[in-house]
């Protein structure tokens, strides 16, 4: 395939390309830097939250209401990965199964592969080929919250933390450190008794931290996603971020998102390098042996392949 394919927005050709990276094909890593140059325009918004908190279906009626703005969308659903194909479980489609047949929207799933922080390498990948599809809005959907969760805020520039009546999020809210990660906190499910308390929660524990002059103070929503409430302000909210981060820190954001996917793209690298190069060696195995029978920590034995390479290197 052609980047000049993907850049004039050729589904076809976007849909092999990101199986590609999924499978972890060389050869799109030439591509990925030709498209990367064109990127930087879409507005990426993370939804994240416990499982059973609604986020496909608020997404869902998010994609409807984009829509009805003429607004184009991809959706990136980060699923847990199965441990037997090593593929996407969940399969988020389903969900939003009503907007394949729209151009408008292109919709992947992708499999964590035991990649822990919720975002996977190839989410980075496949955002950056939506956006350079020309796409207006980025959404991407990822697996758990807090500490799990916090690389979507090097990867999103809006991110949303959906939270239901009945959990208690807001008190755990401060042990998990999500307040870091979101942007606007969102109590979906708003029929269920205690909405209301859950609201006030997650407010209070806003109030608590003490925010900067100029600094964006996270809304808090309440929405009913089964039977579209409360959407049109959570998108008003966004939109406001977004102008927010356009006379603020916009561009830094942008530059930290640059330097975090060099971080990213680099850990992956030197451990796939380190991996093809040992791989099937003595030491390897010998390694690999001496971990099965317990006669050296994982620990001990990372340092001493790291410091072997590191001298052989220098």
């Amino acid at each position: 395939m052609k980047p000049e394919d993907i850049l004039k927005g050729n589904i076809r050709a976007a849909a092999r390309l990101m199986r590609d990276i999924d499978d972890e094909i060389p050869s799109t890593r030439d591509i990925l830097k030709h498209l990367f140059q064109r990127t930087g325009h879409a507005h990426i918004v993370g939804v994240t939250g416990s499982p059973g908190t609604g986020k496909s279906t608020l997404i869902d009626c998010l994609i409807q209401r984009l829509r009805e703005n003429r607004k184009t969308v991809g959706v990136v659903a980060v699923d847990p990965t199965s441990p037997f194909s090593g593929g996407a479980i969940l399969g988020d489609r389903v969900r939003m199964q009503r907007h394949t047949v729209d151009d408008g929207v292109f919709i992947r799933s992708v499999a964590t592969r035991g990649h822990l922080g919720g975002v996977s390498r190839s989410t980075h990948d496949i955002v950056t080929v939506m956006d350079s599809m020309g796409k207006d809005v980025i959404i991407v959907e990822t697996v758990g919250v807090g500490q799990d969760g916090v690389e979507i805020i090097h990867l999103v520039h809006t991110n949303i933390v959906v939270i239901i009546p009945g959990m208690g999020d807001g008190i755990q809210a401060i042990k998990a450190g999500i307040l870091e990660t979101g942007d606007i906190f969102v109590v979906n499910k708003a029929d269920m008794a205690d909405a209301d308390i859950a609201l006030f929660e997650m407010e209070t524990t806003i109030q608590m931290k003490r925010f900067q002059k100029g600094v964006w103070v996270p809304p808090v929503l309440k929405t009913d996603s089964l039977n579209n409430i409360g959407i049109k302000k959570l998108l008003d909210k966004i939109d406001r971020h977004r102008k927010h981060l356009e006379t603020s820190s916009g561009e830094k954001q942008q530059q930290k998102r640059a330097i975090e996917m060099f971080k990213e793209i680099l850990r992956d690298r030197l451990f796939q390098r380190t991996k093809d190069r040992l791989k099937g060696t003595q030491r390897w195995e010998e390694t690999l042996n001496s971990l099965k029978q317990r006669e050296v920590d994982p620990y001990s034995a990372a340092e001493s392949v790291v410091d072997d390479i590191l001298k052989n290197t220098s």
